[in-house]
């Protein structure tokens, strides 16, 4: 089997509290996952489920308990290994007296590229994230947008083989998180592995190969977006306008969501048929018909609320 840009074995941080410390809460619980070469991998859980620690470990910031984690086939205790990643922790902090362009070529000073490479990457990757006309500001004039752009530019500005993102879009108006999804996915192009946290969903289903959901320190689950949910119908939706008043109309009206001058109304699939004819028969004139399934969000809420249903009964139980 080829290596994987990141394989994670049995990880598991606990983190200390309560009085003196002398207690301990589990943050992550054996995580068990890989990261293949050339793919985009979202990370998804709500806040507190261990995104940021799985993170930390892996770029060495804090130490687990147990297990182990590779990346590029080089160990993450391995300095070395750091030389081809890109990381762009959750809330970055940055000197506010000092320039984008000036941040950057401080960044770039650690990879011992020449003075005209430097001059020369800083510019691009300005450019690339949309700050090539405020690089001479100083950041504490930027907005949290657009000192998240700046994050982002260090992570990549050594042209890493794998860039490790924590909740990349977070603070970012529409444009910006579109210029951050475009990076990615030219990324992707490039041959890089991304892995980003998030628990923004939508992004997720857009952009990522696998995901891994995480909910309470533990994970639920890894596999394509489409895949990690079950490609099962949950029914038909059934798009339509219609004018017709009366009796028959009013009763399939009842049975409708109105948006606009239209209506959408849900059938079981084996149902679709006689639906579809009772609309005929009322004159409605049908614009689509499409498959309802689940989608990522509603996998990721059923977690959330099991485990804190589980959460619960444990409490109950404890008492």
């Amino acid at each position: 089997m080829p290596v994987a840009a990141i394989e994670i074995d049995n990880l598991t941080k606990d983190y200390p509290y309560g009085f003196l410390h002398l207690k301990k809460k589990r943050s992550l619980e054996g995580l068990t996952m890989r990261v293949e070469r050339g793919e985009v991998f979202g990370f998804l859980g709500p806040n507190g489920a261990g995104k940021s620690t799985t993170i930390k470990l892996l770029v060495g910031l804090i130490f687990p308990e147990a297990g182990t984690a590779r990346i590029l086939g080089k160990p993450i205790t391995d300095i070395e290994m750091h030389r081809d990643i890109g990381y762009l922790p959750e809330q970055p902090y940055f000197y506010d007296y000092l320039t984008a362009a000036e941040v950057l070529d401080y960044f770039a000073r650690f990879h011992d590229l020449t003075a005209a490479d430097r001059k020369e990457r800083v510019a691009r990757m300005l450019k690339k994230v949309g700050l090539e006309t405020a690089g001479k500001i100083q950041l504490r004039k930027y907005s949290k947008g657009m000192l998240q752009r700046v994050g982002l530019a260090q992570a990549i500005l050594h042209d890493p083989q794998v860039v490790i993102l924590d909740e990349p879009m977070s603070g970012l108006d529409p444009i910006g998180r579109r210029e951050v999804r475009d990076i990615i996915l030219e990324l992707k192009r490039d041959g890089r592995t991304v892995m980003f946290s998030t628990h923004i969903l939508s992004d997720a289903e857009m952009l990522c190969d696998r995901v891994g959901v995480i909910v309470g320190g533990k994970l639920r689950g890894v596999g394509a977006p489409g895949e990690i949910v079950g490609m099962k119908a949950h029914g038909m939706e059934i798009l339509f306008e219609l004018a017709a008043s009366g009796a028959s109309a009013a009763a399939i009206i009842a049975k409708a969501t109105k948006t606009g001058d239209r209506y959408r109304m849900q059938a079981p699939e084996e149902e679709l048929y006689k639906a579809l004819e009772q609309l005929r028969g009322v004159g409605a004139k049908i614009l689509s018909v499409a498959q309802v399934k689940a989608s990522l969000e509603e996998y990721f809420m059923h977690l959330i609320e099991a485990d804190r249903a589980q959460g619960a009964a444990v409490e109950v139980s404890g008492k």
